[in-house]
């Protein structure tokens, strides 16, 4: 009985070249192409970064700013953008127009739709001016009425635009994300990096600190901040405490990670040839051994995102957090805690529907960086 031998079997030349190029290739390279087969993956990524671009150019994509207020279109229900109505159909697309009407059992004016009277939308049209990236100068807005007042979202009770509010609410809500991970990102990996490198009574310490931060209680903690900050404050002010606080609490998970995993590498031969070749200890923990488990690093990240979005936006919704004038989901989502908005103006609760869509797409985004940052996972 014959046997074939399958491990001495030639490969071809296009099998060759991509074992080469598999063999050859980095770290983070392997980890892009494992990426790109992941499409729900792509799709999270996709949406934040839309929300990203939006919220970082909120005042052009914006018809009104966050504070502009419409006397006549108070709790106005959304306005859907429309092609035909009684009249016939056009090309350009147009919204029904606002009018007030008092309610015949309750004597109250109210504002509703008329279907008959239409107001065209026009593109790239002059506004309100406004400071784009905070310095550029422009009173151009992406979409506009030449009469009247477009209102995609609705309006809330003071006649403000919710549709220009919560773009403007994106920036915040997602800036504070970002800063926040990256203040506790920094935090973790030198609190960390000291623990698990040098270890002995230096760890025992910074463990004991770790174990204090997370036993705080979260809610009195932001209780007792939110009292202690002055009135006088300005809305930036308090945005940048309310980061700094929300990275302050959230390093110690992550640095516990980046602890133990540096007590396992720390003996590994290249670590000891580094050493015994006279690197120092910050170019060994840089160099040598946060690279090797960096990837898991930035799933860590991007897992972190989802929980800085909720703690920013619940705090913000019952009243801890950031405050008005300044506007952020949990801002927004005040305005739906009455029972008024429950049976009147259920398009208050819009900016729910962000916070979803957002905490979703940082979680499939997080898992598929997970899946291809394993070393062991199997190529498709």
């Amino acid at each position: 009985m014959t046997t074939t031998d399958l491990s001495h079997t030639p490969l071809s030349q296009e099998e060759s070249e991509e074992a080469q190029r598999y063999f050859s290739a980095s770290q983070f390279q392997l980890i892009w192409w494992r990426f790109r087969k992941r499409r729900l993956a792509q799709t999270g990524a996709l949406i934040l970064l839309v929300l990203a671009f939006v919220g970082l150019f909120a005042e052009f994509f914006n018809p009104y700013g966050g504070t502009t207020r419409i006397s006549d279109a108070i709790l106005v229900s959304p306005q859907i953008p429309r092609f035909c109505n009684d009249a016939g159909c056009t090309l350009r697309p147009f919204v029904p127009g606002v009018v007030s009407k008092r309610n015949e059992e309750t004597l109250r004016m109210e504002t509703v739709m008329d279907p008959s009277v239409r107001r065209d939308i026009y593109f790239f049209v002059k506004g309100e001016p406004y400071k784009l990236l905070g310095f550029i100068e422009m009173d151009t807005h992406l979409f506009g009425l030449k009469e009247g007042a477009i209102n995609l979202f609705g309006t809330d009770s003071m006649g403000r635009d919710l549709f220009s509010r919560l773009l403007l609410a994106t920036r915040t809500s997602l800036s504070i994300g970002i800063v926040g991970v990256i203040i506790a990102f920094v935090l973790a990996l030198i609190i960390g990096g000291i623990a698990g490198y040098f270890g002995g009574w230096t760890d025992y310490a910074i463990q004991r600190l770790t174990e204090i931060v997370r036993v705080v209680p979260v809610i009195p903690l932001y209780m007792g901040l939110a009292a202690a900050f002055p009135k006088e404050w300005s809305s930036t002010q308090v945005y940048f405490a309310m980061t700094l606080i929300l990275a302050l609490v959230g390093w110690p998970t992550l640095a516990r990670r980046i602890r133990g995993k540096l007590l396992s590498l720390r003996g590994e031969d290249y670590v000891i040839a580094a050493r015994l070749s006279g690197a120092g200890s910050s170019r060994i923990i840089g160099r040598h051994l946060l690279p090797a488990f960096m990837s898991y690093i930035i799933v860590d990240l991007v897992i972190s995102f989802p929980y800085m979005l909720l703690s920013e936006t619940a705090l913000s919704f019952i009243g801890l957090g950031l405050r008005p004038p300044t506007v952020s989901w949990g801002v927004l989502l005040q305005d739906a805690q009455t029972v008024r908005a429950i049976e009147q103006a259920p398009w208050l609760f819009i900016p729910a529907l962000f916070v979803v869509v957002a905490v979703l797409s940082f979680t499939v985004l997080g898992d598929g960086l997970r899946d291809a940052a394993d070393p062991y996972q199997v190529s498709d």
